[in-house]
């Protein structure tokens, strides 16, 4: 199967975990692609100023592919600046944030599993 960019779904999400501003998320795979084995697989971008407000992760773990763009991330409770290549990894019980601290759109992929 070939998911053509110009079809995949695109939401805007308004402060999001009580996050600022948009953001907006190119669905790579839908819910229903992932077997009952994860729940989010997708690309998103956030303006400077807006950010995905701080959240824990219950049951599923997330992963951050950073692609471009600079943002702050809250580590379970440390806060670290991402950029480009960076991964930011979550475990089932921890919380994280990013923010756009930089000039320039934050990219990056996002990536939830199921744990259990």
């Amino acid at each position: 199967m070939i998911k053509r960019a110009g079809d995949l779904k695109i939401d805007i999400v308004t402060n999001r975990f009580g996050g600022q501003g948009d953001v907006k998320m190119t669905q790579i795979l839908e819910k229903e692609e992932f077997y009952g084995k994860g729940r989010l697989f997708a690309r998103n971008a956030i303006e400077p100023g807006c950010s995905l407000g701080l959240h824990q992760h219950k049951g599923d773990m997330e992963a951050y592919y950073i692609i471009s763009g600079q943002g702050t991330v809250d580590d379970n409770g440390q806060e670290v600046v991402v950029g480009p290549g960076d991964v930011v990894f979550t475990k089932d019980g921890e919380s994280h944030s990013i923010a756009n601290n930089g000039t320039t759109t934050l990219e990056f992929i996002a990536l939830i599993l199921f744990t259990t």
